[in-house]
C-alpha cells in the first residue's frame, strides 16, 4: 500500500510587535473620526483589518485614558490633538471645518460640535487634560476659541514612544537595576515593599543613614518590586522656589503616572533648602527621600536606617566581589574588613579590578594592590579637611618605656582583631556603643605623640590625618560639632587614623558649670567623645596638660598614654638613633649628647641643623655642629643651655 505524503502545514506568522499593532490601531481610531468629521472617501480597508486583531496590552491611547480616568469625550480629543499631528487628512478636514487656513487650527468650540457625549468641564483646570498638561491651550484667547495642541510628551507615548520628559532629563537621573546589594539592604527593601500597603498613599519614605549608594540601591528595588522606574533628583540639581518649581510638580505627576516611576530625592549630607522641603511636602503619592540626618516635614513619615554594613557585611561583599581568587586573599579580606566602610557598589568595582588581575598577577602583589585601591578610594574626602601625614616611622624610631611600648602595641592588637571579637564573638551583639577604638596620648611637647601616630598608622597600613582641634573650636554655638561632624563624616570609609592634636583647646575642667559657655562646651566635648566611641577606625588625642582633662571625659577613652619626659637613658638611644644611615658623622659621642636635657623632638630639630651646618661646610657632622644647633634649638625655645649639658662636646 502506498504511503499518503503529508502535506505541509502553513507557515504561521510571528505575532505582531505591540509598536506595530498599536501603530495600526491609532490609523484605525483616525480613520473613524474622519467619518465622523464628514469625510466622503473610502476608508483604508487594509487599516481597519489589520487593527481588528485583538489586543492583549491595550493599546496606549486606552492605556493612557485608563491611567488618567479620561471620559469618552477627552478621550477623543486627545486622540483628535494627535490625530492633526500625525493624520495629514485629518488634519486637512479640521482646518476646513473650522474655516482657517492654518493647520491643526483645533478649538474647544469645533470639539464640542462635532465630537461624542462633549461636556464643558472637559477644560476645566482641575479636569485631567489641563491638571496633567495632556494639552496646551494658547493664550490671549477665550475659553472655546483658543487653539487646542497635544503636549509633545503625551503625543509620542500616544505613538507607542514612552521615555522620560527631555525636560526632566538634565535634572533626573535613572537609576537601574541594583547588581550588587548587602543582605541587610534586601531584606531592608523587602519590608518597606511589604508595608507600603498598609500606609496612607502621600507617606514619604525617609531612608537616612551613611551610606548613600545604599539608599538609592534599596530605593531602586523597593520601585522594582512595585513594577516601576526609580529615578533620583539630587540637592544640586533641585528647582528653585516658584515657576521652577511648579513646573517640576507638573512634569513629574504626569511622569510618575505614564511610566510609571517614583522620584528618590538624594540630600546626602547636605541640609535640605527651603525649595526642597517645599518640593518634599508637595510631591503626590509615596515619595522617598535619602539623607544622612533624619529630617521632618508634615507630610507622614516612615523613617529607615540605611548604613554601611559592618565588619562582617563587609566580608561577605568582598568574599562575593572577588569570586573564585576570593581564597588568595583571606587574610587580606579579614584586615580591609576590619578596617574600612564601603558601600556594596563600591566594593564590587574594587572587587572585581582585583579578581581578574589575580588570574594574571602572583596573590602576594594583587592583595597589595588590593589594600591600597582600598586607602587611595577612602582618602579623597579628608584631603580638604585635614593634614594627610605620610607615615614613615616604625618602631624602632620609638624610645619609650616597656609599659608605653606595650600599651600601643596593644593599641593594633585591637585595632586588627575587632573582626573576631566584636563580630564573632558576639559583644557588638550587645551594642556598639563604646566600640569605638579611641585614645589619649599625653605628655610635654616633644616627648613623641605625634611620632607614635606614626608608627601606629604605618604598623596598620592606615592613612593618618592630624586634626588641628585649636582651629575647629569655634565661639559660635553650633560650628565646632559642625567642624567636627564634617571631619568624621569624611572618615567614615575607614583606611585612615585621625590625630586630634591640642585637645586642651576643647577639653578642660568643666564638670563645674558656671555659665552657658561651659554649658556648650560640655555638649561639644560630648559630641567628639560620642563620635570617637561610635568610630570604626583609630582615634587618638593629644594634650599637654592631662591635668587639665576632666576625670569624667578621660574614662570615655579607651586608653590613655603618658608620654614621660626622657631621661638620660633613653635620650642616649634617641641620639643613637637620630641620623640616618647614610648621614656622615664623625666622633659623635651618644653618652655626652643625652646630657643635654631636651625631648625628642628638640633633639631631631638640633640634629637636623646640624647636618646641614656639616652640609654648608662640606664637613661629616661633628660634635661642633651638634653644639653650635644646640644653641640655636635653645634660643628658640627660650631655654638657656647650662655649662654642664654641653661640657665636653668640643
Amino acid at each position: 500500500m502506498k504511503k499518503s505524503t503529508p502535506i505541509p502545514s502553513a507557515p504561521v506568522d510571528p505575532p505582531m510587535p505591540w509598536e506595530q499593532r498599536n501603530q495600526h490601531y491609532l490609523v484605525r481610531e483616525f480613520a473613524a473620526l474622519r467619518r465622523r468629521l464628514g469625510e466622503v472617501a473610502e476608508v483604508d480597508r487594509a487599516s481597519e483589518s489589520a487593527t481588528d486583531e485583538p489586543m492583549d496590552t491595550p493599546a496606549a491611547i486606552d492605556a493612557l485614558a485608563a491611567i488618567f480616568e479620561l471620559s469618552p469625550f477627552e478621550r477623543e480629543i486627545l486622540l483628535l490633538l494627535a490625530g492633526v499631528e500625525m493624520d495629514s487628512a485629518l488634519a486637512s478636514l479640521c482646518s476646513e471645518l473650522a474655516g482657517r487656513t492654518q493647520r491643526n487650527a483645533l478649538t474647544f468650540s469645533l470639539m464640542l460640535a462635532t465630537l461624542k457625549d462633549p461636556h464643558w468641564t472637559a477644560l476645566a483646570p482641575s479636569a485631567p487634560l489641563r491638571r496633567y498638561r495632556l494639552i496646551e491651550m494658547e493664550s490671549g484667547h477665550g475659553l472655546t476659541s483658543a487653539p487646542l495642541h497635544i503636549d509633545e510628551r503625551v503625543l509620542h507615548y500616544l505613538a507607542g514612544v514612552n521615555r522620560l520628559d527631555e525636560r526632566l532629563e538634565g535634572t533626573l537621573s535613572r537609576k537601574p537595576k541594583p547588581q550588587w546589594m548587602a543582605e541587610e539592604h534586601v531584606h531592608l527593601a523587602n519590608e518597606i515593599t511589604s508595608r507600603l500597603g498598609l500606609l496612607p498613599p502621600s507617606t514619604a519614605l525617609h531612608l537616612c543613614g551613611e551610606d548613600h549608594a545604599a539608599q538609592e540601591n534599596v530605593a531602586a528595588r523597593v520601585a522594582l518590586d512595585l513594577r516601576r522606574e526609580l529615578y533620583v533628583l539630587h540637592m544640586e540639581d533641585m528647582p528653585s522656589a516658584g515657576s521652577e518649581l511648579e513646573a517640576f510638580l507638573h512634569l513629574w505627576t504626569r511622569e510618575s503616572l505614564l511610566l510609571p516611576a517614583m522620584l528618590l530625592l538624594q540630600w546626602e549630607g547636605d541640609a535640605p533648602t527651603a525649595s526642597a522641603r517645599q518640593l518634599a511636602e508637595r510631591l503626590p503619592g509615596v515619595v522617598m527621600i535619602a539623607s544622612r540626618d533624619s529630617v521632618r516635614l508634615h507630610r507622614s513619615l516612615e523613617r529607615y536606617e540605611v548604613d554601611k554594613p559592618g565588619p562582617a557585611g563587609q566580608k561577605r561583599l568582598w568574599t562575593e566581589a572577588l569570586g573564585a581568587t576570593a581564597k588568595q586573599h583571606t587574610v587580606i579580606v579579614e584586615e580591609i574588613a576590619e578596617q574600612f566602610r564601603f558601600s556594596a557598589d563600591t566594593i564590587a568595582s574594587i572587587g572585581h579590578t582585583i579578581a581578574a588581575q589575580s588570574e594574571e598577577e602572583d596573590s602576594k602583589r594583587a592583595a597589595v594592590q588590593l589594600w591600597e585601591m582600598c586607602r587611595c578610594h577612602a582618602r579623597p574626602k579628608l584631603e580638604t579637611m585635614a593634614e594627610r601625614v605620610v607615615p614613615t616611622a616604625t618602631w624602632n624610631d620609638l624610645v619609650l618605656p616597656d609599659l608605653q611600648i606595650q600599651t600601643l602595641k596593644q593599641l593594633v592588637a585591637q585595632s586588627r582583631h575587632r573582626l573576631l571579637v566584636y563580630e564573632t564573638w558576639g559583644f557588638a551583639a550587645k551594642g556598639r556603643r563604646g566600640l569605638g577604638l579611641s585614645a589619649l596620648f599625653s605628655g610635654p611637647s616633644g616627648t613623641g605623640k605625634t611620632l607614635a601616630a606614626e608608627v601606629l598608622a604605618h604598623e596598620l597600613k592606615l592613612d593618618l590625618y592630624r586634626i588641628d582641634l585649636s582651629a575647629v573650636v569655634s565661639k559660635y554655638i553650633g560650628e565646632t560639632e559642625k567642624n567636627l561632624k564634617q571631619v568624621f563624616d569624611a572618615a567614615e570609609s575607614g583606611g585612615v587614623m585621625l590625630l586630634f592634636d591640642e585637645a586642651d583647646a576643647l577639653f578642660g575642667k568643666r564638670a563645674e558649670v558656671k555659665d552657658s559657655h561651659d554649658r556648650y562646651a560640655n555638649i561639644e566635648v560630648g559630641y567628639l567623645l560620642q563620635r570617637m566611641e561610635s568610630f570604626q577606625g583609630l582615634a587618638i588625642l593629644t594634650t599637654n596638660l592631662k591635668s587639665s582633662l576632666d576625670k569624667a571625659f578621660q574614662r570615655r577613652l579607651r586608653f590613655s598614654v603618658d608620654f614621660p619626659f626622657p631621661d638620660a637613658a633613653q635620650r642616649e638611644a634617641i641620639w643613637s638613633k637620630t641620623f640616618p644611615n647614610a648621614t656622615p658623622t664623625r666622633d659623635l659621642e651618644h653618652a655626652r649628647l643625652s646630657h643635654l636635657n631636651m625631648t625628642g623632638g628638640n633633639i631631631r630639630n638640633i640634629a637636623l641643623n646640624a647636618a646641614f651646618l656639616a652640609a654648608g661646610s662640606n664637613d661629616s657632622v661633628a660634635m661642633p655642629h651638634l653644639l653650635e644647633a644646640a644653641q640655636l634649638e635653645a634660643t628658640k625655645i627660650e631655654r638657656p643651655l647650662a655649662e654642664m649639658e654641653t661640657r665636653g662636646w668640643v
